[in-house]
């Protein structure tokens, strides 16, 4: 099932906090560039990476799981395998956020379907850094 331009307008329109499951300290990745972005746009970005934890990353302390932010969040944006979504996805409705957000690429159907079932928005294989601009988001 396909999110409509709508459907994604009003969710980065809305959204304020973001996890960023996947986070890089690497800038040649695309995770790095994405969460680099979405900070320029002003959201208010939790990077999460068990092998970075407690680091930071541009500016902003790194955190092994999305149950360790202390904030509440409406976004999580993953950059991971598809066959490792649903475990992020069971913690995502049990924190709970609004909406899980799969990369380009990432696509896990199972997954989409049981965020859907507990009331969790879903955007599947789309980046937010390439949807921003192309539906004229831009808030910088």
């Amino acid at each position: 099932m396909s999110t409509s331009d709508k459907d994604i307008k009003t969710i980065l329109e809305t959204t304020r906090t973001i996890a960023l499951i996947g986070a890089s300290s690497k800038p040649e990745r695309p995770a790095h560039r994405v969460m680099k972005f979405l900070m320029a746009q002003g959201y208010d970005v939790y990077p999460v990476n068990p092998g970075l934890a407690g680091t930071e990353l541009l500016g902003r302390e790194v955190y092994q799981t999305l149950s360790d932010i202390p904030v509440k969040i409406d976004m999580v944006d993953i950059f991971r395998n598809p066959d490792s979504v649903g475990p992020i996805v069971e913690e995502a409705i049990k924190k709970p956020v609004k909406t899980v957000w799969m990369q380009l690429g990432v696509i896990n159907e199972a997954a989409a379907s049981a965020a859907r079932a507990a009331g969790l928005q879903v955007v599947m294989d789309h980046c937010p850094a390439i949807e921003i601009p192309r539906l004229g988001l831009k808030k910088t």
